[in-house]
């Protein structure tokens, strides 16, 4: 990488570092970007004093007045081939209007320039671009607006380095085959279940109430996979994604919005140089940091910044107190709002980043090409990938699962959501909607659910571009999550579950099926927990958990129980592939033992009464959630004492500990009963059969799961400083993740679990066995 130069001393002088505020009268907006007028110093927002929000409930549609002109401008407005080169001499400050001339030959340091005026073109054609790229075929694209050889096709599938070979040939067709017979087998199984306690009542004249609710408990704790399952039958689906790079400096132009609100400075720095230091010319891309926490030191440093960076901008919005601000989303609007006064006025795209991500350098040339080559996309987002993960990643705190399998099979069926950071929009669509939907939690997925409903496209790239940092600690993690789940379930219900309503009316089918599986899977949670409550209380009281009305149902039974466990083990080993098969096992985990808090706190934030401890949960930046027990820092962690008594008790970690050791003595009574009660040997094993130890041992993989936040407080993961996380270049103190942050690292923990599921494995297939001896 080429040193970074600092920029003309006059340029500096007339830009100086200014925080935006608000004037008590609308200034005269420009009529179009083609007018270069002199800024004054300091910079106010087009439209005065601060503008009302955006409520989800009824967004602004109406389009900001006088900027027709500016977001009606396309691509085409930027080429140059019937201009005279004297035309393109661009006015002092703000963005050039026109892109170099053609002719001149492609130089990978080409690609990035820190004068703010045009150089010479940096890109040949595509026919030129063959050798370096031999997937790119002559007439890829066909957009008028989109120029010959500006867009460069690298391979034709953007995922190709999470999955090749054949891995992607079970993925894609092992899979789905798999997904089939295991709903088969499921349905065939809990159906013959039923139809056995029936024909057991009948013949024994008497009800089984129990067996009823322990095959309900089993189908709840089902539901879950089964859904997963469901979805997944849509791999077969090809998704047409291919990885593309924008080549040149012949480029849209792209504000780039950086929210914070609280975190560390060092952490914020981090994000904000590496958004300046993006392969992209800087003279086509604003970097502006919207900063909720009003931290005077960070304003500071992005002044000094703005010597080497002048296309960086620091804002903060004024709040006023009884007037609500809406977190993040009424940051995003107020920055939206704020940059039509800034020299050039607003970009043609937008882009965010949380405070925490850092990007990788190609991240905008990756991105918007699939903006570009198709008018009606309205947003596209990379996964979010995370480089400070512990080792075995015990919390289940990455996304691999949901960025490396769900995403992409909701991509191919047109279901792409903004996961909130990384994204790239059309300021055209967000306008269309009124930006960024105020009243929820989850403004991300809003969004992109606004865009979906009003005809706009969403895409998905399947490109490692932004690396973040996960909560550091226990409590930290349970208020991200929580909040996940109240803001996707906040957002279901104000859009009706994308089932009917004008701002869903332009959704298709799977589109509106996509968005009520996963709000109807958060509410799920409640259902699960009662459930899973309900396990010991039924194991306890000594009755018969499965019915039958004679060994033949009991054999079929215990056939049916194997033949369904098999193969949703072997769907399991394929389905997880793209994310890893450790990782897709802690995500089943996870499920069972964070539902009880994913629950309780949404029957807080939407069922009870303030006077009963009802409440909603404000937004918190994850950055900004700041740890108590240091419980990941071997040098500074709090005493085991502390953090068990915090976690089990602040944390209400004690519920999933007593709930543990109900579960052992239940299991104990009921076994110690069925020895007492039964005298031959056939009678002692068919009783502990349908009583605790029906296969697969539910009640063993249930408590595995729930004692995990007592392991994690007894014995938390060892995390080096961030610092020894990053590479950080000495000239620029420009910092990325080290390839080895990039990665979740083994730990012993992993053989535990795995263990655990091969002998529930082992155990069903000796019950099977001997169903044919006895």
């Amino acid at each position: 990488m080429p040193p970074l130069r600092k920029a003309d001393r006059r340029r500096s002088e007339q830009s100086p570092m200014t925080e935006m505020s608000t004037v008590s009268a609308p200034s005269t907006l420009r009529e179009s970007q083609e007018s270069f007028v002199e800024k004054p110093m300091t910079v106010h927002p087009v439209y005065g004093s601060y503008r009302e929000s955006v409520s989800l409930d009824q967004p602004r549609l109406s389009r900001r007045p006088g900027l027709s002109d500016l977001h009606n401008r396309t691509l085409s407005d930027l080429m140059t081939e019937s201009i005279p080169d004297s035309a393109l001499e661009p006015p002092s400050g703000g963005f050039p209007l026109f892109a170099p001339g053609a002719g001149s030959t492609y130089s990978e340091s080409q690609t990035r320039s820190s004068s703010p005026y045009p150089v010479p073109s940096p890109f040949r054609s595509q026919e030129t671009l063959k050798p370096l790229v031999p997937d790119a075929p002559s007439t890829y694209f066909k957009r008028d607006w989109v120029k010959e050889g500006s867009i460069a096709q690298l391979h034709s599938r953007d995922d190709k380095e999470f999955l090749s070979g054949r891995k992607r040939w079970l993925f894609r067709w092992v899979a789905p085959l798999l997904c089939l017979i295991s709903l088969s087998l499921y349905w065939f199984y809990f159906g013959l279940r039923i139809t056995f306690i029936v024909d057991a009542q009948r013949h024994y004249k008497a009800p089984f109430p129990l067996a009823w609710v322990f095959v309900a408990i089993e189908i709840s704790i089902a539901i879950p996979i089964f859904m997963q399952t469901l979805w997944s039958l849509f791999i077969i689906k090809k998704r047409h994604r291919p990885k593309l790079r924008l080549v040149g400096n012949d480029v849209p132009t792209v504000d780039v919005f950086i929210t914070c609100c609280g975190e560390d400075d060092d952490l914020i720095l981090d994000t904000v140089r590496a958004a300046c230091d993006l392969d992209y010319p800087q003279d086509r891309f604003r970097v502006i940091l919207l900063d909720d926490g009003k931290s005077d030191p960070l304003k500071n440093v992005l002044e000094e910044m703005r010597e080497t960076f002048p296309n960086v901008y620091y804002m903060r919005r004024p709040k006023f107190p009884n007037v609500p601000h809406h977190f993040k989303a009424g940051n995003l609007n107020y920055g939206l709002d704020a940059v039509h006064s800034l020299p050039g006025g607003a970009s043609e795209f937008m882009a965010a980043l949380d405070a925490d991500m850092i990007p990788e350098q190609q991240w905008l040339r990756a991105v918007l090409p699939h903006l570009l080559i198709d008018d009606k996309m309205g947003l596209a987002c990379p996964p979010q990938l995370f480089y400070n993960v512990p080792r075995d990643d015990p919390l289940c705190q990455s996304l691999d699962f949901f960025v490396h399998v769900s995403e992409p099979v909701k991509d191919a069926l047109g279901v792409a959501w903004c996961t909130g950071s990384g994204y790239v929009a059309r300021t055209t669509a967000l306008a269309q909607i009124g930006n960024f939907p105020c009243g929820s939690l989850a403004e991300d997925v809003a969004t992109s659910t606004l865009l979906l409903g009003s005809g706009w496209k969403t895409a998905f790239v399947h490109e490692a571009l932004q690396f973040g940092t996960v909560p550091e600690d226990y409590g930290g993690h349970l208020k991200q999550r929580t909040r996940w789940a109240i803001g996707t379930v906040d957002t279901a219900f104000k859009l009706r579950f994308c089932l009917w309503g004008d701002k869903v009316k332009h959704m298709t089918f799977a589109q509106r099926s996509s968005s009520f599986i996963y709000a109807f899977l958060s509410l799920f949670n409640i259902f699960l927990t009662l459930s899973i409550f309900a396990m010991p209380i039924v194991l306890i009281a000594n009755k018969p958990l499965v019915a039958y009305a004679n060994d033949t149902q009991l054999r079929w039974l215990i056939r049916v129980c194997f033949a369904n466990m098999v193969f949703n083990r072997l769907c399991e080993f394929v389905l997880f592939i793209p994310a890893g098969y450790a990782t897709g096992q802690r995500g089943s985990r996870y499920q069972l033992w964070m539902a009880p808090y994913i629950s309780l706190t949404i029957i807080r934030s939407f069922v009870l009464p303030t006077w009963l401890g009802g409440q909603r949960q404000a937004f918190k930046a994850t950055g900004s959630i700041k740890s108590a027990l240091n419980e990941r820092d071997p040098k500074r962690r709090a005493p085991m004492w502390r953090r068990i008594w915090t976690i089990c008790v602040n944390y209400l970690a004690g519920f999933h500990v007593a709930y543990v050791y109900f579960v052992l003595v239940a299991v104990t009574l009921s076994s110690y009963r069925t020895f007492l009660t039964q005298h031959s040997l056939r009678g002692k094993l068919v009783g502990l059969l349908t009583h605790a130890f029906w296969p697969p041992l539910a009640w063993l993989i249930v408590c595995s799961s729930f004692w995990i936040p007592f392991t994690y407080a007894c014995d938390p993961p060892n995390c080096p400083d961030r610092e020894e996380l990053l590479i950080r270049d000495p000239k620029t103190n420009v910092a990325h993740p080290t390839p080895e942050a990039k990665k979740i690292a083994f730990a012993p923990q992993t053989v535990l679990f795995e263990l655990e599921y091969s002998i529930t494995t082992a155990f069903t297939a000796l019950v099977f066995v001997a169903a044919f001896f006895y």
